[in-house]
Parts: structure tokens; C-alpha cells; sequence
């Protein structure tokens, strides 16, 4: 089994290694407000899983505030001209907005020199061809990597956690956006209630399969967050929370299924410690790298 981590495929892209910037755009997102649903997807914070993004202000503050929170990262011998980052657009959906705001926020953020790609978080139900045009430009000055946020291929998932939108809007975005050379990345929760190993795997296989080829994905251990639906949910009905054990084993034999050249972005989450219900074992963020890296290597074999 071989596997493509985000960092050796940076070293390889851009020849050095680089760190995120988490960053705001003010987007809000059309599950929320009413245009898809209400209320937002039942895990989703009311950060919009954005809890480690800095808050929104200038996006020329931002990015300083956020190489200041990852400067010790870097080796002390490194120039700060030397010093690349990715700019990350992570909280709520931002490509859902005014193109021409978003298009100015984007512009400031991928023409400075130390920014080596924007990344921006997404959900398929919000690139229509202005964004796409926006998108299309801005990938012709450095690259652009669109992150949609799937989940799972399983409607009757989807319909639960109230993603609000239809597997055929995600194919539909994701020829889109391949059509442009855009490279997607495509989140999946792995231990949503009711999903058997089964449903994980064949999420995955989907993704594996698809047409153009996937280019990364971001594999992420379900959170059960304070102040959420999904809170509220297992309170009045606790349902399964998988293990670190079974967790492992799963997101093991995902990346089996997963094609050599797709490029693994994340193998598990983090939760904010601070609103973290379940699974509390996750909090222990050392001792779950080591018991994934430690299966990696054992898998290799």
C-alpha cells in the first residue's frame, strides 16, 4: 500500500513544505439561510467548522495574523522569504456570495508571493458559471484547489445529517470544475449514525472510480460538537461511536481502495476541544497519529 500525503505531495509541487493558513471569507452558507435548508448539516458547528480560522476582518490582516500562529512550524534556518503557505478558506461555503467580493478576497490572497495555492472549502450546490469563470482565472495565476464537502454517497445519510443537496449536484460540480483543471478534493465523514463499514467503503469506491480521477481526499473521523443537532440527537438517542480501534481499521482499508495518485489531505480530524462530546478519544490528538501511523506501517508490509 502507498499512499500520497499532503506534505510529500507539496514537496514535490512546490519543492519545499507548506503550511495553511486558515482564513474567512464572511460566506455564509445556503443550508442555513434558507435558499437549500435550515439549520445546517447536524454535525456543523455554529463556526461552521471554521473554529481554528481567523475571524473575519481584512483579508490582508488575516493572512499575517495566520503566519503568525504557524511561524514556529518552520525550521529556524528558513528565510521568511522562503516561506510558503497554502491560503485555506475553510468555514462555511465560499464560493456562496457576491463574485465580486469573493473575487477580490481571492485575488489579494493568491497574488502575494508567499501564498502558493488557495484552497477553498465548498459545497457543490454553490459554483455557478460566474464562480467557476472566477475560479477558472484565478487557477491560471496559481493553482486552485476546490474542497466539496460529500460526506457520503448515501442518500439516505445525507438526508439525515440534512446535507441538502443530491449526489447528482456533486457529480454535476465536480465535471465542472474538472472540465477547468481545477483540482477537487473531496471530504468524507467516516461513523455517520447508521452507516455500516459497508457504506464507508462504498462512498470510497465511488470517489475511486470517478471520471476525470479524484485528485485528493480528506477523511475525517465524525464529531459529535456542542450547541449542534447531532448533539441533541445522541442525547436523546445514543447511537455508535466508533473506537479508535475501529476507526483505524476503516480508514485502513479506505485507503486501500484509493488509487496510488490520489492525494491523501487528511486521515482524521480535529475537534475543538472546548465543544467535543464524542469521541473523547479523539482529543488525544498524539495518540491517534500514532496508532494511524503505526497500522500504515504494518499495512505496507
Amino acid at each position: 500500500m502507498i499512499i500520497r500525503t499532503l506534505s510529500d505531495y507539496c514537496k514535490e509541487k512546490f519543492g519545499t513544505k507548506v503550511y495553511r493558513l486558515s482564513l474567512s471569507t464572511g460566506c455564509s452558507c445556503p443550508n442555513r439561510d434558507g435558499r437549500a435548508g435550515r439549520g445546517g448539516c447536524s454535525f456543523c458547528s455554529e463556526g461552521g467548522s471554521g473554529e481554528f480560522a481567523t475571524k473575519v476582518k481584512p483579508i490582508e490582516e488575516q493572512l499575517e495574523e495566520a503566519k503568525d500562529r504557524v511561524k514556529s512550524k518552520f525550521p529556524k534556518d528558513i528565510k521568511e522569504e522562503d516561506k510558503k503557505y497554502i491560503a485555506y478558506f475553510q468555514s462555511f461555503t465560499n464560493t456562496y456570495g457576491d463574485v465580486d467580493r469573493l473575487g477580490r478576497i481571492f485575488k489579494t490572497a493568491i497574488l502575494r508571493d508567499e501564498i502558493a495555492a488557495l484552497s477553498i472549502g465548498t459545497r457543490p450546490d454553490c459554483l455557478e458559471d460566474d464562480m467557476l469563470d472566477l475560479l477558472n482565472e484565478l487557477n491560471k495565476i496559481k493553482p486552485v484547489w476546490i474542497e466539496l464537502g460529500l460526506q457520503t454517497i448515501h442518500e439516505d445519510s445525507a438526508k439525515a445529517f440534512n446535507r441538502g443537496y443530491s449526489l447528482s449536484v456533486f457529480n454535476k460540480a465536480y465535471i465542472e470544475l474538472k472540465k477547468r483543471n481545477i483540482e477537487v478534493i473531496v471530504h468524507v465523514i467516516l461513523g455517520l449514525p447508521g452507516e455500516t463499514d459497508k457504506d464507508m467503503y462504498e462512498t470510497v469506491r465511488y470517489l475511486a472510480n470517478l471520471n476525470p480521477k479524484l485528485d485528493g481526499i480528506k477523511l475525517h473521523l465524525l464529531h459529535i460538537l456542542k450547541n449542534t443537532r447531532l448533539e441533541r440527537e445522541y442525547r436523546e438517542k445514543p447511537f455508535k461511536i466508533l473506537s479508535l480501534d475501529e476507526y483505524t481499521e476503516i480508514l485502513i482499508n479506505c485507503l486501500r481502495i484509493l488509487p496510488e495518485s490520489v492525494v491523501i489531505h487528511r486521515m482524521t480530524g480535529d475537534g475543538d476541544k472546548r465543544l467535543l462530546v464524542e469521541p473523547l478519544w479523539s482529543a488525544d490528538k498524539k495518540r491517534v497519529l500514532n496508532t494511524i501511523n503505526k497500522a500504515i506501517r504494518e499495512a505496507k508490509r
